[in-house]
């Protein structure tokens, strides 16, 4: 199983853009599913996206159009560029991996406020 740090979380104000890392302890290359949920405070945790291997993606309706996830398999990382960012969308965000079962990372926050 791998390991998944989040990095690239901060406060930003409505409009703007943040792009997500999801580091991983070793290769990415063959994880069939890899993706984002976030939670916000006081609700429960939302699924955002997903990257398949083979390069299909998938988006939950809130996000679609404005998020777009990819993976870079040779720096075993994975990313969730965030534009048009809406207060909506402040929650804390968890990248994750299936294999034999799921791995999560520890989470980064997303603030969005003016």
């Amino acid at each position: 199983q791998v390991q998944l740090v989040e990095s690239g979380g901060g406060l930003v104000q409505p409009g703007g853009s943040l792009r997500l890392s999801c580091a991983a302890s070793g290769s990415i290359s063959r994880i069939n599913f890899m993706g984002w949920y976030r939670q916000a405070p006081g609700k429960e945790r939302e699924w955002v996206a997903v990257s398949i291997s083979g390069g299909s993606t998938n988006y939950a309706d809130s996000v679609k159009g404005r998020f777009t996830i990819s993976r870079d398999n040779a720096k075993n990382t994975m990313y969730l560029q965030m534009n048009s960012l809406k207060p909506e969308d402040t929650a804390v965000y968890y990248c994750y991996a299936d294999q034999v079962g799921r791995s999560w990372g520890q989470g980064t926050q997303v603030t969005v406020s003016s």
